[in-house]
């Protein structure tokens, strides 16, 4: 989206010190990865509240281990760096209305309330970790995103515009991710195949590769 900021933070770099002295890093570089580490750990637990009751009594304990374990990863970068880091305030179904009705009414089924969640947690997920990076995301952009992306995945099917269509678009790429931490640990997880596959078919639709 080539945001303001993009660049102010080494990825590849970043990640090599993470893994050869994770506690030397810098104060920018330990509050971009210790505030990613808190979004992912605060990500999971309301994204169940949007998923079937079946779905989310099957992952609540294994979801709320991981958190653990993510927040203390966090809470070592941070002290070490000396940088205070926060984690996102993520929606759940019961703070959120569509056209005026419950968030979940105007969807059924597995797959629809995944993209919802996804389109909706997803940007909150990234503007948060955007900001602790530096990136300037405009708030008009974030606001479009959200209300739109909202009518299209939980209400009328309303078309997204050009720009909040590619936003989503890059957003859904997360179906990479999926794939690479079910093979790097030989997970051979079903659930995240399904994942993968339901983020790259809409990757796809929105127009990516």
């Amino acid at each position: 989206m080539e945001f303001p900021g993009a660049d102010r933070i080494d990825g590849p770099a970043v990640a090599a010190e993470l893994r050869d002295a994770p506690t030397s890093l810098t104060p920018a570089a330990a509050r971009s990865v210790a505030t990613t580490l808190l979004a992912d750990a605060r990500f999971s637990e309301p994204y169940c509240e949007w998923m079937p009751l079946w779905y989310e009594l099957g992952l609540i304990a294994p979801i709320r281990y991981a958190e653990w374990r993510l927040r203390r990863i966090a809470g070592t970068l941070a002290d070490a760096a000396d940088v205070t880091v926060s984690a996102p305030r993520f929606s759940r179904p019961v703070d959120v209305r569509i056209e005026g009705r419950p968030a979940l009414e105007g969807v059924s089924g597995f797959r629809d309330r995944f993209l919802l969640a996804d389109a909706l947690l997803h940007l909150e997920w990234f503007v948060h970790v955007a900001a602790a990076d530096g990136i300037e995301v405009p708030a008009e952009l974030v606001e479009r995103t959200r209300r739109e992306s909202l009518g299209h995945y939980g209400g009328a099917k309303e078309p997204l515009s050009p720009p909040v269509r590619r936003f989503q678009r890059l957003l859904f790429a997360d179906d990479r991710w999926v794939r690479a931490v079910n093979d790097d640990y030989d997970l051979n997880s079903r659930l995240f195949g399904l994942w993968e596959r339901i983020l790259a078919d809409e990757r796809r639709r929105l127009g990516g590769r």
